[in-house]
């Protein structure tokens, strides 16, 4: 298939490195110095464009591809409060559209343990649940996309808490996450039960960016000639 790449940061490149593994063309690759070419892609050159760039970008980025006919892969976060207004527009074209907040196969997997876990620890007294999120200091959102889609499924299944806040607020109805920006670390994301007695951890820590790279491009073959809204979920079977 032909991939166009929106975004050609560390990201992008590694998600050419396994498109190219896997038999794929690169249509385009459009970053900041090369912008005016995004005015090339069409339906007749690109397949699926996979986006990966920044909160503020994002929205317009997935509106012009759908404009010019081409469905959409995309990666970047920080740009929920437009989300349902680019799947309208998805909708409209009769183009597919899959946005994840991570693409990591083990995040996905990591997704559904924390679901689970705040069921089981639901109306048991004595624990208190709080996130960390780390990543590398060029990070543009905070908390991350990833944090947020945890911090929803526990609040889904943990009915204790009602809403997120980012550190240091607190409060009894209150998830309270930390996001820290350190050096160059990829992500890692931790889930804590803390009590009195003991605390229940659960960790995922990725080790690079070529797991959010294969996830990007598997999405691209599953939404190549379909139309609607697809998530990972459907993707993994999961």
């Amino acid at each position: 298939m032909k991939i166009a790449l929106i975004g050609y940061g560390k990201m992008g490149k590694e998600i050419e490195k396994f498109a190219l593994s896997r038999k794929h063309q690169i249509s385009f690759k459009i970053d900041i110095n090369n912008f005016s070419d995004f005015e090339k892609i069409n339906a007749s050159n690109t397949d699926v464009a996979i986006e990966f760039t920044t909160p503020h970008t994002a929205f317009e980025n997935v509106s012009k591809c759908f404009n010019k006919g081409v469905s959409v892969v995309c990666g970047s976060t920080g740009w929920n409060d437009k989300l349902q207004d680019a799947k309208k527009l998805c909708i409209e074209k009769g183009l597919s559209f899959l946005w994840a907040s991570n693409f990591s196969i083990g995040v996905n997997i990591f997704f559904k343990i924390n679901q689970h876990l705040a069921k089981l620890m639901n109306g048991i007294e004595g624990y208190e649940p709080e996130m960390t999120e780390i990543h590398h200091i060029h990070k543009k959102d905070a908390p991350s996309g990833t944090a947020i889609t945890l911090a929803e499924g526990l609040i889904k299944n943990f009915s204790q808490k009602k809403q997120w806040q980012l550190a240091p607020v607190r409060g009894k109805e209150i998830l309270t996450i930390e996001a820290q920006r350190t050096d160059e670390v990829p992500g890692t994301h931790i889930i804590k039960y803390d009590s009195d007695a003991d605390y229940i951890e659960i960790t995922h820590c990725a080790k690079g960016r070529q797991g959010f790279a294969i996830g990007a491009v598997l999405a691209a073959e599953y939404i190549k000639g379909k139309k609607g809204i697809f998530t990972m979920d459907e993707l993994l079977n999961i």
